[in-house]
């Protein structure tokens, strides 16, 4: 993972050299805070030694009795979705993953009447078991699969904590279970059984993820200077405290997309605190030049623009043409083309006055989407230092939960009492 910050000196609202030379000694003291939650595993911290205590081998022993089915069915929101879909999407299988992250009837029902239910092999994920999305998802895809003549119990494996329904459904009929790990946060979890349980059921190798996070983990020091997660997290703090309150995430490779939404969460749940915090936005290259970049560039100046690519890619020759005004793009390719796509919108951006930041990977393989989620988690994990937040709680999340829950009559929240007191200013029939 590399991280040019080139484009984000001089620009409105910018940095200078003498600014991250200055913050550097920030960047050493909050190392060193991070270096020892991370040796005594406090939680949160935790999350930054998972490419050293995530077992590999636990999480292969799950699998194996499913084989290599042609589905896998990741039941699980937000972090115990989103780290798994990332490596899932941005990796070739033979074996199709889909994530109900979401209960949206419409979509649940589709989406279980084209699956073959009884090639499936369905991972419920939820850290207490209790997670309110998750579990009724998981009780839907067992009807369903009952309805079609399927075991549900020899298709099933769970991820989940020590205690909670989860935990007890397993033990009852004799579920594979898997332990999410102590300490970490759901959004920080992709490096672990959270994230690697359907990369592993996919054939993906789950070794080269955490080898790529081990390489990143390595190279923290303290000095932005020479961590690009650092760089990263220090310069996305100093930017947002200048004034860039939104930062679009902008992968140039479809097999990014899903990252940007792993990103998203991590950025926002971690650092909106206190009234402080950065808005992520999500976008991909090229297709958002022709949507999103006219705000970005003429728009308010309150952005940064993260630019994500890999530096090596397959790639597809243009046929040559006659057709008058675009004989120049025969001889090349839709890299080509790509690459200076990427290319122009940095410069536009720069020519604008807009902070821009490049981050690249090798290529998109196992290795370097660990060094690139382990960088951006220590990016994350920096920036609330800096930022003096509580990077690893989610209180607002918390709220709303007991909200639902309450009103669907899971217990009695004065949360839920709250909905009875919107008001209305209706327009319409």
């Amino acid at each position: 993972m590399q991280v040019d910050l080139g484009n984000a000196l001089g620009t409105t609202p910018g940095l200078s050299e003498g600014t991250l030379d200055r913050l550097d000694d920030r960047v050493a003291d909050a190392h060193e805070r991070i270096a020892a939650g991370r040796a005594d595993r406090e939680f949160g911290y935790a999350s930054l030694a998972l490419p050293e205590t995530a077992d590999p081998d636990a999480i292969r022993a799950a699998v194996e009795p499913f084989g290599r089915p042609a589905a896998v069915i990741n039941v699980g929101i937000g972090g115990s979705a989103l780290g798994a879909a990332t490596l899932s999407n941005a990796l070739d299988s033979e074996t199709d993953a889909y994530f109900l992250d979401n209960v949206d009837p419409e979509h649940v029902a589709d989406l279980l009447a084209d699956l073959p239910l009884e090639d499936a092999v369905v991972n419920v994920v939820s850290n207490s078991g209790t997670t309110a999305e998750t579990l009724a998802n998981f009780l839907v895809v067992r009807e369903a699969m009952a309805d079609a003549g399927v075991d549900w119990t020899e298709r099933t494996f769970v991820t989940t904590g020590p205690e909670g329904n989860l935990r007890r459904l397993a033990e009852r009929h004799d579920l594979p279970a898997l332990d999410v790990p102590a300490g970490v946060p759901g959004r920080f979890s992709a490096l672990s059984t959270v994230g690697l349980a359907c990369a592993a059921l996919q054939g993906h190798d789950i070794e080269a993820v955490l080898a790529g996070g081990r390489d990143a983990m390595g190279g923290l020091s303290g000095s932005l200077f020479e961590t690009p997660g650092y760089a990263y997290g220090a310069a996305t703090y100093a930017l947002a405290e200048r004034g860039a309150a939104t930062n679009a995430v902008m992968p140039y490779a479809e097999s990014l997309e899903t990252f940007a939404e792993w990103f998203a969460q991590l950025w926002a749940e971690s650092l909106g605190k206190d009234g402080v915090g950065q808005t992520p936005a999500r976008a991909l290259g090229a297709t958002d030049q022709h949507s999103q970049l006219q705000l970005y560039r003429a728009g308010p100046p309150d952005k940064l623009v993260t630019m994500v690519r890999p530096r090596e890619r397959a790639d597809r020759a243009i046929p040559e043409t006659d057709l008058e005004g675009l004989s120049y793009l025969g001889g090349a390719s839709l890299g080509d083309l790509l690459d200076a796509e990427f290319e122009a919108t940095e410069a536009s951006l720069a020519a604008a006055d807009v902070p821009n930041v490049r981050v690249e990977v090798d290529r998109v393989d196992e290795r370097s989407l660990g060094e690139l989620l382990y960088g951006m988690e220590a990016a994350c994990v920096l920036y609330g230092e800096l930022a003096s937040v509580e990077t690893f709680t989610q209180p607002a999340v918390e709220w709303g939960k007991k909200a639902a829950r309450g009103l669907l009559g899971g217990g009695d929240f004065a949360e839920a009492e709250a909905v009875a007191e919107k008001r209305e200013l209706l327009i319409g029939e």
